[in-house]
């Protein structure tokens, strides 16, 4: 196995541009998020690709790479399936916020392009515009700061259909908490696209547990969890689930996961809520600061 495989990423961590409307950054950030691998992935795949002993898994990575730079140099999306975006807003803003995001997704849907995935769960009927009812998905987290921070988090299908939630009885502790997780991952095989991130909630209730885990997936993957427990838990999960064999797309192999990222919160005294949100090799994340000048700042780690 003697091809050097490479990815080509980001000149620059962060690029600064001058005042434009929220609309135009929605737009730059689904470009970003769909066309430009973030750098924490691309190291991670790298190095896969430096341990990796299987001789289709290391083709397959192979290929992987090649595609992402081919994305970034045609500036087309890197999957086909450009998923649904879900938006993450905190800092300041005001109601006005998701017209601009809706206004965004309908001009990106057209522009980049995005493939139109919006559809009715009944009739099937596509909106067309990755819009419609329940959409856009966006979740607000309003702060003190003094700018508004826009976070995108394109999700496929193919990775989303994995999810699972558990209501686990809390005598199965934390050796059931793991169970669950490598079941699950394993369980999914080559349906999310291996190598995957796996985002794992645990705590809260079933709602909040599931939001976790997604919002786990936004965590950069080349920096420790600061809390110790889940910085070992995640260290260990990451062994056993590259141990397990699956390898990429599931063809067998050394590089199932490139991370396990988790979050957790209190719980009632007699729940044990965990889930799971797998992402795909690429787990596609981008963010835009606007800052009260109207100046913005464009970082692609999703931190």
């Amino acid at each position: 196995m003697d091809t050097v495989l490479s990815v080509y990423l980001y000149d620059a961590d962060i690029m600064i541009v001058l005042p434009e409307t929220v609309e135009d950054v929605v737009v730059k950030l689904l470009r970003l998020s769909n066309t430009r691998l973030s750098h924490d992935i691309g190291w991670a795949l790298e190095a896969a690709a430096g341990w990796e002993t299987n001789e289709i898994a290391y083709s397959q990575l192979g290929c992987i790479m090649d595609n992402v730079k081919k994305a970034e140099f045609l500036g087309k999306p890197m999957c086909q399936d450009t998923g649904v975006p879900i938006f993450y807003v905190s800092g300041r803003f005001d109601t006005s916020v998701r017209d601009e995001i809706s206004n965004g997704i309908r001009r990106a849907t057209k522009e980049i392009p995005l493939r139109p995935n919006a559809v009715d769960p009944l009739t099937r009927e596509n909106t067309g515009d990755n819009l419609g009812e329940g959409m856009p998905i966006i979740h607000y987290h309003p702060t003190d700061d003094d700018f508004m921070e826009i976070t995108v988090l394109p999700k496929g299908a193919g990775s989303e259909n994995m999810t699972r939630l558990a209501m686990l009885n809390p005598s199965e502790g934390v050796d059931g908490v793991k169970r669950f997780i490598i079941d699950t991952v394993l369980n999914a095989g080559g349906r999310p696209c291996p190598p995957s991130i796996v985002g794992v909630g645990i705590g809260g209730m079933s709602d909040t547990c599931v939001s976790m885990a997604k919002e786990a997936l936004l965590m950069p993957i080349d920096k420790r969890n600061p809390d110790p427990v889940l910085d070992a838990l995640e260290e260990e999960l990451f062994i056993k689930l590259n141990e397990s064999g699956l390898g990429p797309m599931g063809l067998g192999g050394n590089s199932t996961v490139l991370a396990v990222r988790i979050k957790k919160a209190c719980c009632h005294t007699a729940s044990l809520p965990v889930a799971v949100n797998i992402g795909c090799w690429a787990t596609r994340r981008a963010t835009a600061r606007i800052m009260p000048n109207g100046t913005v700042e464009y970082i692609q780690e999703g931190e």
